[in-house]
């Protein structure tokens, strides 16, 4: 039997109980109403989304709807392991899930998606390559073009990406130094004690802590996305030394959980997400953004519709919006990607300047952003040289969660 079977089984298994499967915790172009006019009546159609309010925003949605005719939006803001245990307990309150792409198999190996077809995305066509184009620098689950397509020839999509971003840590630059920083182990660093916060996601959790394991030579783990059980039990066993020690002041699982422990102070350094250290330097706080030596997570997120949805037509205009070019000036501008090269067209080129091709800022101070200022990290180019690993859905999952568990409750 293979892992994959072992995990599908064990998924289904586990969905009928529907409570532990998942531990843990954004014009012009084709942004129109023409762009939507022969997915069919979209006005007698609702969309009901669920994900994280990275993505989940009524703005975008209220803008989706006016330009594509659909009846009615909802959107509901949850974590990936709440999502996922709702819709693995057969709840029919949705008809698309913004998911990240490593969560895929959950829905997957359980029946609970329908494929897009990408022929029925006009906006397909800009995709960038790193969603397209194999890179040799993994194998094919291990990066995010292996993840979303449902077929070797690219014709249907378990998720159309939507958002994607290289994260890194976030930290006080009054506190802790630009050199102490930037590495994975700044945030399992005593010196840090009781100033550290780690994401209450396992997948991500347990990635960070080998990647900072790695490089304290505790471990020598090829792919800190899919360790074996014996990798997992050496980072349980340092992850649960950690806590006892008291070396996190929280575990975050909310973009403004983060903030707020970030601006207050609380914490100094952690696993961040970029446009959390944007809010933070927003307020007027210190805040930077580490440009780690083992390299960035990389991870995407997007619509992926659900099995037995009603109005899959909605689902593949809202989809397709999403790469339309204009969504994605509101998650540029708080510091993630759009994977659709539209958003050049689109976007103010002194922000896009800025935000993608790692150039000076021009204009009035925004957000905490003054003339002169250069993103963290980089262009998309430099960053998306320098990433260690994609997230992905680890062939041990089961032993992952069940470590994970036991650290919750050490």
């Amino acid at each position: 039997m293979s892992i994959m079977e072992m995990n599908r089984r064990s998924l289904l298994k586990r969905s009928a109980g529907a409570i532990a499967l998942a531990m843990g915790g954004g014009t012009p172009f084709l942004s129109s109403r023409a762009a939507f006019a022969a997915a069919g009546d979209l006005a007698s159609q609702q969309l009901r989304t669920i994900g994280l309010s990275v993505t989940v925003q009524e703005r975008i949605l209220e803008e989706f709807k006016k330009v594509s005719g659909v009846g009615t939006t909802s959107g509901t803001a949850a974590t990936y392991p709440d999502a996922q245990t709702r819709i693995l307990s057969g709840s029919k309150d949705y008809d698309c899930w913004e998911i990240i792409a490593e969560r895929l198999p959950a829905i997957v190996m359980t029946n609970n998606v329908e494929t897009i077809p990408a022929a029925s995305l006009k906006n397909w066509a800009n995709i960038r390559d790193t969603f397209t184009a194999p890179s040799d620098k993994w194998d094919l689950k291990s990066q995010i073009v292996g993840q979303i397509w449902a077929d070797e020839g690219q014709t249907a999509l378990n998720m159309v990406p939507a958002v994607y971003n290289y994260d890194s840590i976030g930290y006080n630059p009054d506190v802790v130094s630009e050199e102490e920083a930037n590495t994975w182990a700044a945030i399992f660093d005593p010196k840090w004690k009781g100033k550290s916060g780690l994401n209450t996601d396992p997948l991500i959790a347990f990635g960070q802590a080998i990647m900072a394991m790695n490089s304290l030579g505790l471990s020598d783990v090829a792919n800190p996305g899919n360790p074996t059980a014996a990798e997992i039990d050496e980072a349980a066993s340092f992850l649960i030394s950690k806590k006892k020690d008291g070396q996190f002041r929280a575990l975050w699982g909310d973009f403004g959980e983060l903030v707020n422990f970030m601006a207050s102070g609380e914490m100094v350094v952690c696993d961040a997400w970029q446009p959390a250290v944007m809010a933070v330097k927003a307020q007027g706080k210190p805040a930077k953004y580490a440009v780690p030596k083992e390299g960035y997570r990389g991870w995407a997120i997007g619509p992926a519709m659900i099995a037995g949805s009603t109005n899959k037509e909605a689902v593949i205009a809202y989809a397709d919006y999403w790469l339309s070019g204009e969504p994605g000036i509101t998650v540029s501008e708080q510091g993630y990607y759009s994977p659709s090269t539209n958003i050049k067209d689109v976007m103010d080129p002194d922000k896009y300047a800025f935000w993608y091709e790692g150039k000076p800022w021009v204009g009035a101070p925004e957000r905490g952003i003054s003339e002169g200022d250069l993103r963290d990290g980089g262009s998309l180019e430099e960053r998306a040289g320098n990433v260690a690993y994609w997230h992905q859905w680890p062939d041990e999952y089961d032993h992952l969660v069940q470590k994970w568990d036991e650290f919750l409750n050490a």
